[in-house]
């Protein structure tokens, strides 16, 4: 995969203001989704696995009931890079 550069925080703040719902916390930025029925939120999971597996970039992913929430940090990089924001916008559109 090779080294990600980090993305500086005007970039991450200017990506956030474009993705509604989404916010930062520390290193990651996050968000919850709130899903119709529980076999709608697995479903949603599902999706977002498949846009992982090929971005080869996985998120952190909480099921709670109907709520997904997606957390997404590059680990290798040690922070926040252009590819967290690309697969928040690919989860954005499967939402």
């Amino acid at each position: 995969m090779g080294s990600v550069p980090l993305i500086a925080d005007a970039d991450v703040n200017a990506a956030l203001a474009q993705l509604p719902g989404w916010s930062r916390s520390g290193e990651e930025i996050l968000k919850t989704f709130d899903r119709p029925t529980f076999a709608d939120a697995i479903a949603f999971v599902v999706r977002i696995g498949f846009l992982a597996e090929a971005a080869d970039h996985h998120p952190d992913l909480d099921i709670r009931w109907r709520r997904v929430r997606v957390a997404l940090t590059t680990h290798d990089a040690g922070g926040l890079t252009a590819r967290d924001i690309e697969l928040a916008r690919r989860i954005e559109d499967v939402a």
